[in-house]
């Protein structure tokens, strides 16, 4: 299965997007400038997240640069998950209805609940396929 993100020019530190699952429109993203996952392609794999207590996806193999010592590393723990702003982001890509002039989303919980849903089907469906998101864009 293949999830894709397309992102749209950023707006201050608001980087906003759209998700598809298959082709079909999701939900608009929005990811941190300053910590955005770069382009590429990931395995997603549906996990239990110590930090927010439930399953969300998370994706592996997240390159990134860590501006604390300019060192370029492989980051962890970069999943999709509910949140409004970029204050509700470290890094990683929240779900939901953009609402572009005050650079938030709206829905998030409702837009996350579908995503995991049509994951956990899937997986479910298909337990020897595996899951990628494609992210492309600005």
């Amino acid at each position: 299965m293949l999830i894709q993100l397309y992102r749209n020019k950023p707006s201050g530190k608001a980087l906003f997007g759209v998700l598809y699952l298959e082709g079909k429109f999701l939900c608009d993203t929005l990811e941190n400038t300053d910590y955005a996952i770069p382009t590429g392609f990931y395995r997603v794999r549906l996990t239990q997240s110590p930090r927010f207590k439930e399953i969300l996806p998370l994706l592996d193999g997240v390159m990134g640069f860590r501006k604390s010592n300019a060192e370029y590393r492989t980051r962890s723990g970069i999943r999709i998950h509910a949140g409004n702003t970029i204050d509700h982001t470290e890094g990683c890509i929240l779900v939901g209805s953009a609402d572009l002039p005050n650079k938030r989303l709206l829905s998030s919980r409702k837009a996350l609940n579908q995503l995991r849903e049509y994951l956990l089907n899937y997986q479910k469906q298909n337990p020897n396929e595996e899951i990628y998101i494609d992210i492309s864009g600005n």
